[in-house]
């Protein structure tokens, strides 16, 4: 059977994939029951099937599961979604003439394990403890500039961010400082478990996503992106198979949206089904059940980030799967772009492709024109991303898998920064301040230098996203159109400011982000509305660094504030170019 987690493993063997939407839901109550049933009501040949009706009061259709020889497993009135359980043949074509059923769906091609109905704990491993001084300058980190970042901000204790996973080791000495144990669940076979534990490690990939996500910054081994946030563990992995069925899914989104997560991190896709087909009735309840749940998390406020899947296919363009069911025979069938991966080809959901050492698409990500949102640092052959592992020992691992949560990480760094941040303001600052990346020579990347099928808007930038405190509102302007400054000449980008009593501040701030590959070449001024040139810096001509990131400040207080301000870069030389990427005024 093909493990589906999104990584690729240099250290113990793990793998996973996923996606988000939107639908004017009902508010209230999530799952049914939270404990598991009693052992003797599994027998076998029992399949877990979705039945979709109108969020609100379920309890007609649960009575008609009772009647068409089903039994309900567990249910989410707030969004229409009963998990059913049925040994059956005839369920769900008998449950899809019933009154108020919209849709009925198999989650599975293979039974539901006996465990469902009374499940073990997972192991509480041995821990050994760490002789590793904690480095700060892991390729990783630095590649998305998370060690600057970290200067600026750790992140907020109050935000909360899921890990929806193989479950996560919380004993771990990197990991316990922040682990949220009152938010940690089992959602394994589709009903919370909330038993102490329930939440750990059936693995190894959940515990190495979170300590990318928020490991400690404590002089041991390795910090996080976000080492100062909160890290719940919502394990959605089964045992023995670590596949993640809808089900699952469902209960993992539901259970984030009651429980405040502001982000979480998917790295899997929902089994058994690389992608699900809408032509297909089981398919089509699957995206539907779990299209609800990931809008009920984000009404709720969850950012929901995923990876983009490790096996080098063009999303934007699928023809075949050659790899589904994976719980039982795959076969190959044609397929087309109306099948998703899912959660992470749903509405709303940030989906992350993986990215090697520089700036390349790691040779295993997926990719998609119109598919990929971001980019991140995944590893590729030796360059592995270093993280937890479980029983305190830590470990390199290479994937989409890997790559997701650096991203979640400058998420939570972005909600610590904006408190009031909801998701859609979430998902569209992740874009803005991702750094540009355009197509390497490869003709399998379309698009353009600002957004392209392998990286998205670019590659996440930790720095950028802390980088400031939110300015008072209408003292802040921006110009984010590129401009492009061509060899021996002078460009100008304009900004108009309006609503400004007086004069510019003597502490005017001008930020300037551009983009060049030899900076040595530039020569930086602001022009007042008057025409007035304030030169911000000449760079030394033997300054070969790339781009232009900084914040300057100018004595302006001569100047009427409103106006069309201007941004003007002379490049003095030949051979190497760029552009004006965005640039600001604070007053």
């Amino acid at each position: 059977m093909r493990r589906h987690i999104f990584s690729r493993l240099q250290a113990p063997a793990v793998a996973a994939v996923a996606l988000g939407a939107t639908l004017a839901l009902a508010a209230p109550a999530a799952a049914v029951a939270a404990e598991p049933q009693a052992a003797a009501a599994w027998a076998a040949g029992t399949r877990a099937h979705l039945v979709i009706t109108a969020p609100g009061d379920t309890s007609a259709v649960r009575t008609a599961v009772a009647g068409n020889g089903g039994s309900v497993f567990a249910s989410y009135d707030a969004i229409g979604v009963i998990v059913a359980h049925s040994t059956s043949a005839g369920f769900a074509s008998a449950m899809r003439g019933v009154a108020g059923v919209q849709q009925v769906g198999a989650t599975r091609t293979s039974d539901v394990p006996a465990d469902a109905y009374n499940p073990a704990l997972p192991a509480n491993p041995t821990q050994s403890s760490t002789t590793l001084a904690e480095s700060l300058t892991r390729w990783d980190m630095t590649q998305i500039k998370a060690d600057q970042a970290w200067a600026v901000t750790t992140g907020s204790a109050s935000v909360k961010v899921g890990v929806l996973d193989t479950g996560v080791d919380d004993q771990h000495q990197d990991i316990a400082p922040n682990f949220n144990a009152a938010d940690s669940v089992s959602c394994a076979y589709g009903k919370a478990d909330t038993r102490a534990g329930a939440w750990r490690d059936v693995g190894t990939h959940g515990t190495h996503v979170a300590g990318t996500i928020a490991a400690a910054k404590n002089s041991k081994g390795v910090v996080g992106v976000a080492p100062g946030v909160k890290v719940s563990s919502v394990r959605i992995a089964e045992p023995g198979s670590s596949l993640f069925f809808a089900e699952n899914t469902i209960c993992g989104f539901m259970w984030a949206g009651d429980h405040g997560f502001k982000v979480t991190n998917n790295s899997y896709y929902t089994d058994p089904w690389q992608f699900n087909c809408p032509d297909n009735a089981d398919q089509a309840a699957i995206i539907e059940g779990v299209k609800r749940a990931q809008e009920y998390a984000e009404r709720k406020g969850s950012l929901q980030v995923a990876a983009a899947g490790n096996s080098n296919l063009d999303l934007a363009n699928k023809t075949v799967d050659t790899e589904s069911p994976n719980d039982s025979t795959p076969v190959t069938r044609t397929i087309t772009n109306a099948c998703l991966d899912i959660p992470t080809e749903l509405p709303g959901v940030v989906t992350v492709a993986a990215m090697g050492k520089g700036n390349v698409k790691a040779s295993y990500s997926n990719f998609g024109n119109g598919v990929i949102d971001i980019a991140a640092p995944g590893g590729d052959g030796t360059s592995g991303v270093y993280s937890t592992l479980p029983g305190g020992k830590y470990g390199n691992m290479n994937g989409t898998s890997m790559a997701s949560p650096h991203v979640a990480g400058v998420a939570a760094l972005l909600a610590s920064v904006n408190p009031a941040a909801t998701p859609a303001d979430l998902r569209s600052k992740l874009g803005v301040q991702a750094t540009d990346t355009a197509c390497p020579s490869d003709s399998r990347c379309t698009g353009t230098a600002t957004k392209n099928g392998f990286f998205g808007e670019g590659q996440t930038d930790a720095l950028q996203a802390v980088g400031s405190t939110p300015p008072t509102p209408g003292s802040y302007f921006e110009n984010t159109a590129d401009v492009t400054i061509a060899d021996s000449a002078t460009v100008d980008s304009p900004l108009t400011v309006s609503g400004v009593t007086g004069n510019a501040p003597a502490t005017l701030k001008v930020g300037v982000d551009i983009k060049h590959t030899y900076r040595g070449d530039l020569v930086v001024s602001l022009v007042a509305p008057d025409g007035t040139v304030y030169l911000l810096e000449d760079f030394a001509n033997s300054d070969g660094t790339d781009n232009v990131a900084k914040t300057y400040t100018v004595n302006a207080s001569s100047e009427a504030a409103n106006g069309t301000w201007k941004l003007r870069v002379r490049d003095i030389a030949s051979q190497d170019t760029g552009r004006i990427d965005a640039w600001n005024l604070t007053f």
